[in-house]
């Protein structure tokens, strides 16, 4: 038997609480066609979503303080590609960048590039 087209999955959830004017966890994932919007984009102290900002934030597209994702842009970033301050990733650009590539002023595992670079392979700068 064939069926129709399916519709996405989509979940909303906010917290009714705030914290400096943000919910104190908001949960965005799917379409919400009604608003437009193609990825849930969620926005909150703890965000997660499709794509989130907030003080910790879980997506595919994650930024924030605590950022774990996909893409992890942060202070500390955790993720496939991770951008920031601390980072731990497959790809890690930071000051301080752990990773298969890492890139930073201390750079730490595969490939290491950086200022101080230990690993399999370490590239030093600037020394």
């Amino acid at each position: 038997m064939m069926s129709g087209p399916s519709v996405p999955m989509k979940i909303r959830k906010r917290s009714s609480r705030t914290l400096f004017g943000l919910p104190l966890y908001d949960v965005a994932m799917g379409p919400d066609l009604e608003k437009g919007e193609v990825r849930g984009h969620a926005r909150g102290i703890i965000a997660i979503g499709d794509m989130a900002t907030g003080v910790i934030a879980i997506a595919g597209l994650a930024k924030g303080g605590i950022a774990i994702g996909g893409l992890a842009l942060g202070v500390i970033p955790i993720g496939g590609v991770a951008v920031g301050l601390l980072t731990l990733g497959g790809c890690a650009v930071g000051a301080l960048a752990i990773g298969g590539l890492a890139i930073g002023i201390k750079a730490i595992d595969g490939l290491a590039i950086g200022y101080w670079a230990n690993g399999g392979l370490p590239i030093t700068l600037g020394r």
